[in-house]
């Protein structure tokens, strides 16, 4: 006489571990760029605000040496405006180089931009370089609008 020897059977089957793959690689595949596109969009930001902290400073010095490139201190030396090392330039130091644009300041005006460096670059040609000037007024280098970029 043969007696059956039912055991339950534990475990995944490679079916049901092929469907679970298939699943995380799908949902890798929409979040990976949804992810690096936040990120691009979060670092634009931040260089954004580094440029505004920098159009401060400049109104600042405007404000003591009554022009944006040079004054004296109290000793009468002469001082030349530079742009200083900040927090935020600091923390993006490897995806935007802060600099003035060519030509500038000039004792009435001056134009401050953020260029992006690197994978940034790489990844947002649609707004490109950031600047700001005296006035206040916000350009991009891409083909993006600054209502979108800024």
């Amino acid at each position: 006489m043969m007696i059956a020897d039912f055991r339950k059977a534990e475990g995944f089957t490679l079916i049901e571990v092929m469907i679970v793959v298939a699943i995380v690689a799908i949902l890798a595949a929409v979040a990976f760029p949804a992810y690096t596109d936040y990120v691009v969009k979060t670092r634009r930001g931040v260089a954004a605000g580094c440029l505004m902290e920098y159009a401060q400073y400049m109104e600042r010095f405007h404000t003591s040496f009554m022009n944006y490139k040079d004054g004296k201190d109290n000793a009468g030396n002469a001082i030349e405006v530079t742009l200083p090392v900040t927090a935020c330039s600091t923390d993006l130091n490897s995806h935007y180089v802060f600099a003035f644009a060519a030509g500038q300041p000039t004792g009435t005006t001056f134009s401050i931009t953020a260029i992006p460096q690197g994978i940034q670059a790489t990844r947002d040609t649609r707004c490109g370089s950031l600047s700001i000037n005296q006035l206040g007024t916000k350009a991009v280098s891409g083909t993006g609008s600054v209502a979108t970029c800024w």
